[in-house]
This record gives C-alpha cells, sequence and structure tokens, in this order.
C-alpha cells in the first residue's frame, strides 16, 4: 500500500531523516520505534507533505513525494499528531462531523461507530473540545481523522501522558482499525503496546532505520534494544 524509497527530510539546514526506506502493507500495523529525537515524528511528517524532503514516496501505486498536505489526505492518507489538534470551540460531534470527507459509496465509519467505540465520548458529545481531558482529546483526534475514512492511518504517540486505562482503548480502536482494513504506522514509545498489536515492527537511530522485523525477532534481538531503545 505505501512503499518509502530513499527518504530525506530537512527543518532549514538540518539533515533530520538521511535516505530512510519502509513499506506497509494493507491492513498491516507497523511500528516506528526509537529513542526521542531520532526522527520517527519527522518520518510520517515528510510522507504527509509537512516539512522538506526528497525521496519517492509511493500509495496504492501513485507518486506522492511531490503532492500537498490536503492532497495526500484526499488521496486517503489520515494523519493523527502528537498534539492532538482539535477545535476547542466546537463541540465532540461537530469535530466529528468536520473530519467527515465525501466521496462515492459507503464509508467505514460513521458517528454512531466512533461513540459507539467510545462510549465516554458519546456522553460528552455535546461538550466543547476545550473542556476534554487529555485522553478524551486523544480519543477525538483519532476518531475525527477516521472520520475521513482513510486507508491508511498515521498515528504519532498516541498513548503519550494517558492513564492506562484509556491506554487500553486507544490499543482496542488501532486493532479495530486493522480488522477494517485499515492500516496503520504508529510511532509509539511504550514499547510492549507496540510488540503486542504491531505486524513488524522499524526501530530507527540517528535518522535512519536501523531494524527491522517481527516484533519476536526484535523481542531476540538484545544488541538492538540495548543499543537503540534502552535508556
Amino acid at each position: 500500500m505505501l512503499q518509502v524509497r530513499d527518504l530525506h527530510a530537512y527543518y532549514g539546514r538540518s539533515h533530520i531523516i538521511q535516505g530512510v526506506s519502509l513499506s506497509i502493507g494493507e491492513g498491516e500495523i507497523v511500528s516506528l520505534l526509537g529513542r526521542n529525537g531520532v526522527g520517527r515524528s519527522t518520518t510520517i511528517k515528510a510522507i504527509m507533505g509537512l516539512v522538506q524532503r526528497d525521496g519517492s514516496i509511493v500509495f496504492k501505486g501513485r507518486e506522492i513525494s511531490r503532492a500537498k498536505s490536503f492532497e495526500i489526505a484526499g488521496y486517503g492518507i489520515g494523519y493523527v499528531p502528537e498534539n492532538r489538534d482539535i477545535f476547542p470551540t466546537l463541540t465532540v460531534r461537530q469535530n466529528l462531523l468536520l473530519g467527515e470527507k465525501r466521496k462515492h459509496g459507503k464509508p467505514r465509519w460513521s458517528i454512531d461507530d466512533m461513540l459507539d467505540l467510545f462510549p465516554h465520548l458519546r456522553e460528552r458529545s455535546d461538550c466543547l473540545g476545550g473542556i476534554l481531558s487529555g485522553g478524551e482529546k486523544q480519543m477525538l483526534t483519532m476518531c475525527r481523522t477516521l472520520m475521513g475514512d482513510p486507508d491508511l492511518i498515521m498515528v504519532d504517540e498516541p498513548t503519550e501522558g494517558l492513564a492506562p486505562r484509556i491506554v487500553e482503548q486507544v490499543r482496542d480502536l488501532l486493532l479495530e482499525m486493522m480488522r477494517h482494513g485499515v492500516s496503520v504506522l504508529l510511532v509509539e514509545q511504550k514499547l510492549t503496546i507496540a510488540l503486542k498489536i504491531s505486524n513488524r515492527v522499524l526501530v530507527m537511530g540517528h535518522g535512519q532505520i536501523v531494524f527491522e522485523g517481527t516484533p519476536e525477532e526484535l523481542n531476540r534481538n538484545s544488541a538492538v534494544r540495548t543499543e537503540w531503545l534502552e535508556v
């Protein structure tokens, strides 16, 4: 579904991503792991067209490396940023409505689907987004992105700072996406969650991919974990 080849990304003169190649298959969860500052978030921003970039990005057979961010979203890639961007003066329901993308055929998700997945959001559906807790904002951000019916969703640190109960709900939603045929590229700090739900894992270090394999293979590779993941 997604093939990235020799991707480079820059912030001004700083060369952050240095020749990253990766692929995501249909209905697959792939986690991008690594310590803070190694370029994981920049990688998905580059795919989304949010930073200066070079290289090849092919999505469903279409080269999108020169496309604008809104065009990439229109092609079927969703992006959930780490900062949980919502509209604070709009209600939960209005935020969800803004995520809808009109297209032919029945979408995978409706507002009721989102509210069924997270009953607490249903209770808060008429509340303004700005008064939600951090966990509720994370749920709302992910659900709003799903309302656009993406084929691939890139999620940046969805469990950071959340209570264990909310972390479990986020994990369940990611698995629900996979069951609906949505591919997921997940940037995640919590190794235990990533290893439980991922089909494959990628480890980044210094702007490059230093390991690719299954969760089981990473578990067996103590050298990679020690050098690139453990603090």
